[in-house]
């Protein structure tokens, strides 16, 4: 059975693309595509894990070379598959920029389709063509919103599920408040449902859950791990930093983004004063990420980044602090209910 089988599903069987997808995975998460920070072993790291490890397509250079990547992506799991066959492994993922001025989006496009890619992350567009090839191997495709009008959009264009990017994320975040966007999402859409913004451990992924999610969108803790490439100095400044480092701004990409503002300094600008720029203008000069490499993402969370982990030590921390999260709400719900129940009898008997 694939992740988007449109079969009913089997007695005791999760049901619908978000059951499945949960029941394939160790815990609701899939690790957020990053810009010149994903590659094949930061995927296979995260999959082998038991997460959705994803990598944007464009960190593949020329393009030709993301088929490198998921021919090494597909070996690598299928080696893990045959020396652990009792594993949970998740499934991989790749992210398409729909935008236009993405010159190679029809042959990273292709590329997909070829390894037929489980699951594909498109954003910042319409995806209509890319939902159309992707359902035609059988993958999802799940798209980045920021708005409740880009969810209707994306919807209309066939998605299988939504990525709720809100206030506090990584990269190219949303202005919304997660309860917000979430809850006006939910009123009209009961398919997968998945939260980003500031999370960073496992309380925050059960608390997600208990919001109305069906998974969540973790970025800037799997930078600071010792899989991924981002240079030393990036991950020892996720370390070192707290939310009051972040500032949102359009100036690097002309569209509102969350970046260190000790990477801006570093720089040689004032990350409380930067120069009013055209946004449509520095979109359609397409060169920011040759001249601002060194300016770097991260979302509101970063304070709770102590250190700097292999994927599979951060993902064991991450699962005991999920379980103890549910055990410690399953104990105050029981709390609770005990305290309504004598109080109703108390009440009752007078």
């Amino acid at each position: 059975m694939t992740l988007r089988d449109p079969s009913p599903p089997a007695a005791g069987e999760a049901s619908g693309v978000a059951g499945r997808l949960r029941a394939a995975l160790r815990l609701p998460v899939i690790c957020s595509p990053m810009f010149l920070v994903s590659n094949p072993e930061t995927v296979i790291a995260q999959c082998s894990s038991g997460l959705v490890g994803a990598c944007p397509a464009l960190n593949a250079r020329p393009q030709p070379e993301l088929d490198v990547w998921l021919r090494r992506i597909a070996d690598g799991l299928e080696a893990y598959r045959q020396r652990y066959p009792d594993a949970r492994v998740g499934p991989h993922a790749v992210n398409l920029v729909v935008k236009m001025g993405n010159e190679r989006l029809q042959a990273d496009l292709a590329s997909c389709a070829r390894y037929e890619v489980p699951l594909v992350i498109s954003s910042l567009g319409a995806p209509t063509d890319i939902v159309r090839v992707v359902h035609g191997y059988g993958g999802l495709v799940f798209h980045d919103v920021t708005s409740v009008r880009h969810a209707r959009r994306a919807l209309e264009a066939g998605v299988d599920g939504l990525i709720l990017v809100c206030a506090g994320a990584g990269g190219h975040a949303g202005a919304l408040s997660p309860f917000a966007l979430l809850s006006e999402v939910r009123a009209f859409y009961d398919g997968p449902l998945v939260l980003a913004g500031a999370i960073t451990d496992g309380a925050s992924i059960f608390a997600a859950e208990v919001m109305g999610a069906d998974l969540v969108y973790m970025g800037t803790r799997f930078i600071a791990t010792q899989e991924s490439s981002a240079v030393p100095a990036y991950k020892r400044m996720l370390v070192d930093s707290a939310a009051a480092d972040i500032v949102y701004t359009p100036h690097f990409s002309g569209i509102p983004a969350n970046y260190l503002k000790p990477s801006i300094a570093a720089a040689g600008l004032d990350p409380d004063r930067l120069p009013a720029v055209d946004a449509a203008a520095v979109r359609a000069a397409g060169d920011r990420h040759k001249r601002w490499k060194d300016i770097w993402g991260a979302g509101q969370g970063v304070g709770g980044i102590d250190d700097i982990l292999p994927t599979a030590a951060l993902v064991d921390r991450l699962a005991a602090e999920y379980d103890a999260a549910r055990v410690r709400w399953r104990t105050r719900l029981c709390a609770d209910d005990g305290a309504g129940s004598s109080s109703n009898h108390r009440t009752a008997s007078t």
